[in-house]
């Protein structure tokens, strides 16, 4: 059996933080939330809205149907310019 679709979509949240370097907080104000909100819709105290799942969405810039189809999917239809870029760490190393 696979994941609830509401753990999925706390993990899918997880990712596109992850990958695109956003913290709680940030993604608090583009729902409109307090940071507190979003730490509870994530660690499952309160559910996450349709309207939230719209608003991600767009702020992702993935679909609503690839937000819900789990990580590996909203992941790769994030658009390249949403990604994190890895900052060189080592400029003084001659790399």
């Amino acid at each position: 059996m696979g994941l609830r679709l509401e753990e999925s979509l706390r993990l899918t949240v997880a990712a596109l933080m992850q990958v695109t370097g956003e913290s709680q907080r940030s993604v608090a104000g583009v729902l409109g939330l307090t940071q507190t909100q979003v730490s509870r819709r994530q660690s499952g105290a309160i559910s996450w809205s349709l309207r939230d799942v719209d608003v991600l969405a767009e702020h992702y810039g993935i679909g609503a149907l690839d937000l819900l189809a789990g990580p590996t999917r909203a992941c790769e239809a994030l658009p390249a310019d949403r990604r994190r870029t890895v900052r060189t760490e080592a400029r003084g190393t001659g790399r």
